[in-house]
């Protein structure tokens, strides 16, 4: 097993440094301290992000990988005197790599004093290899440029133009009360939940995935190889549960690459969620994997893979054994898996908050329902008797999942459509979509059409009738949202928003609201009306974003708020329509990176990190025209705690108006 994570981490450090994010887990600094005339002491000290550790000199071999000064030319402009020094470490043994680790929280400091063999030398350099490490591992390099007589060390920049340098200027605001950006409690408690809601679902898929053909067989085989190979009961049961922990383990570790990208830039995964190209290709993998299901093709891993996994299972034994054969099983049960993981991705995709918490949540709730079934039938053998037999039953498993696929694919689509301002898939389109795919669901269900890979023609089963009344029953709900007799709230955020309609609408902004998209224009227009300011971040495929426009603003309370007391402002961050020619420029971050800007969601993306730090939507604040910030800001919140921060925000606003 050992020998597997580190072929797992091996990779992980390959696929890690693509980038640097301007909010970097270590940030490093340097101070030099003059000894005599040709004696000088350099401390470099980093400041560790909470949760990370960065790992010493000196740490044990065989483990993590220890940092490493490089001092260029040393040797012919000066030598060093000792070995370098560091600040208090901590120690851990790692049972990963059975090893005591050596390592540093919150603060590293390393020390080294150098002797000049060239008395007129006053600069040099020093490179700092390190490996910085919290869920994932990330190796990484520091280069220190390093002035001896106290002026400073100019490295070469890429310039900016004179006109970016104005656009950029006129990005940053000079806010008021900045300190009040705290989300806080209502944030964390609603990533908690979030995360719960995603592991449900994940879970929920496992289940469904149990009852496919490619797994359901597999249960009462493999808990009867446990509890019978065994010489001791007892040894098969621990067999069989330690069989489903691997099996959650192996589920897990498939999240791990998605929080490597997340804490390069934590813009990278919302960038690739709301990519035209990304989201056309996902809806083509998604009706490529609905047609899987329907029996036209066997979508499988190379069967090479299964055979290697077998026989390596078979071949080490013990507890690495058992780890292979859950990979076996996780292979060959990939024709049915596959697209359900598939729509796991697609839906953490669409959920706030972290996508790969929320995947890393999702997986682990796939994996656990997956593996339940082995434990408990491992504990309890006489209820393998209760389980139902093998047949037809689980085809229309697989075909109803395929019409779920499909809904999902022109979600996809939809969002594709909504990002590129294409106008293709309005919300009445993509509604007809929807109800003519339940409404095949309800059909094949009470058997009036059947697929290549159906056996007889048999009457249909009564679950089979009970899930067909329900598929009608959406599918009728469905139509009267078409028609305009319910408002849809059940769907809120997968449809396109009310506003994005074939027919005319009074506006483009949600619930027909007043708004601006643009925020110079929109504070001109606070200023002129002498009203508070709500700056909403928001984007054209954020779920979350509908579900508050269409469960939190259309409450009557809310909506008169918005509409009678505040200036609305949207600004989508997702939009990839390309600015105008002059408006297009470079933006330099503080770390020196150099972003060009030439779509609209790039400009308000960049907008609400630099001045608001944050990069997650929905997004609201509460601004005076003046910029001074009114209280703190929200993301996904309920109708009384909207409420309530609406209303402070604006007595905040009338104080500030009569001090």
């Amino acid at each position: 097993m050992r020998y597997l994570l580190l072929l797992l981490g091996t990779f992980l450090f390959t696929v890690t440094l693509q980038g640097q994010s301007e909010k970097d887990p270590a940030l490093w600094s340097h101070e030099v301290k003059k000894i005599s005339e040709i004696e000088y002491e350099l401390v470099f000290k980093g400041k560790i992000h909470e949760g990370w550790h960065v790992y010493s000199q000196y740490t044990a071999e065989g483990g993590s990988l220890p940092s490493e000064f490089t001092f260029e030319k040393v040797g012919e402009d000066y030598e060093l005197i000792g070995k370098t020094e560091e600040s208090e470490t901590i120690k851990e043994y790692s049972d990963i790599f059975e090893v005591e680790e050596t390592f540093f929280k919150k603060e590293a400091i390393f020390t080294q004093r150098i002797k000049l063999l060239k008395p007129d030398i006053k600069q040099i350099s020093v490179n700092l290899f390190y490996q910085i490490c919290k869920e994932v591992c990330i190796p990484k390099d520091e280069l220190f440029q390093i002035s001896l007589d106290g002026n400073a060390f100019v490295a070469s920049e890429q310039k900016l133009d004179e006109r970016s340098k104005i656009l950029s200027g006129a990005l940053k605001l000079d806010l008021k009360n900045k300190e009040l950006l705290n989300q806080g409690e209502l944030e964390g408690a609603k990533d908690k939940s979030n995360l719960w809601m995603i592991f449900g679902l994940g879970f929920l898929g496992g289940l469904i995935a149990l009852l496919t053909p490619c797994v359901f067989p597999m249960i009462p085989l493999t808990v009867s190889f446990f509890t019978k190979q065994s010489q001791q009961k007892s040894k098969g049961i621990i067999n069989a549960i330690l069989y489903g922990f691997f099996i959650v383990l192996i589920y897990f570790l498939l999240s791990l690459p998605f929080h490597v990208f997340d804490s390069v830039d934590s813009q990278i995964l919302n960038t690739i969620a709301t990519n035209i190209w990304l989201n056309v290709l996902f809806f083509v993998i998604f009706v490529f994997f609905a047609f899987s299901f329907f029996g036209y093709y066997e979508l499988t891993l190379p069967s090479s893979w299964a055979n290697k996994m077998d026989a390596a299972s078979s071949k080490v034994g013990g507890g690495l054994g058992i780890f292979f054969m859950a990979l076996t099983l996780a292979i060959v049960s990939f024709s049915c898996t596959g697209p359900i993981l598939g729509g796991l991705l697609g839906s953490t995709t669409l959920a706030e908050g972290n996508v790969a918490a929320n995947l890393s949540a999702g997986m682990v709730g796939f994996g656990f329902a997956l593996a339940l079934p082995f434990a408990l039938f491992a504990l309890f053998p006489t209820w393998l008797n209760s389980l139902p037999k093998s047949g037809g039953w689980m085809t229309t498993v697989k075909v109803v999942l395929g019409f779920l696929e499909l809904a999902l694919a022109f979600k996809f689509l939809s969002n594709a459509d909504l990002v590129g301002n294409w106008g293709i898939f309005k919300r009445e389109i993509f509604l007809g979509i929807w109800i003519i795919l339940f409404v095949l669901t309800t059909l094949y269900l009470f058997g009036v059409f059947r697929f290549p890979h159906d056996g007889p023609k048999q009457k249909p089963s009564s679950t089979r009738k009970l899930v067909g009344l329900l598929s009608g029953a959406f599918s009728i709900y469905l139509i009267l949202g078409l028609l305009n007799f319910t408002s849809l709230k059940l769907l809120s955020g997968f449809p396109p928003p009310d506003f994005y309609s074939i027919t005319e609408t009074e506006s483009d902004c949600p619930l027909g609201l007043d708004c601006f998209k643009d925020f110079e224009e929109g504070v001109a227009y606070a200023q002129e009306v002498n009203k508070p300011i709500l700056l909403d971040f928001t984007g054209w495929a954020c779920v979350n974003c509908r579900k508050m426009e269409e469960n939190v603003w259309s409450d009557p309370k809310i909506y008169a708020l918005l509409k009678d007391e505040y200036v609305l402002i949207s600004l989508y961050v997702d939009d990839r329509k390309e600015l105008p020619d002059s408006e297009k420029f470079n933006f330099q971050y503080d770390s020196g990176r150099i972003k060009a800007i030439e779509t609209i969601g790039q400009k308000w993306g960049t907008f609400q990190t630099i001045n608001f730090n944050a990069a997650s939507q929905p997004y609201y604040v509460l601004l005076s025209p003046n910029m001074e910030i009114l209280n703190d800001a929200v993301q996904y919140v309920d109708i009384d705690v909207y409420e309530e921060w609406l209303k402070s925000g604006l007595e905040e606003y009338h104080l500030s108006m009569n001090k």
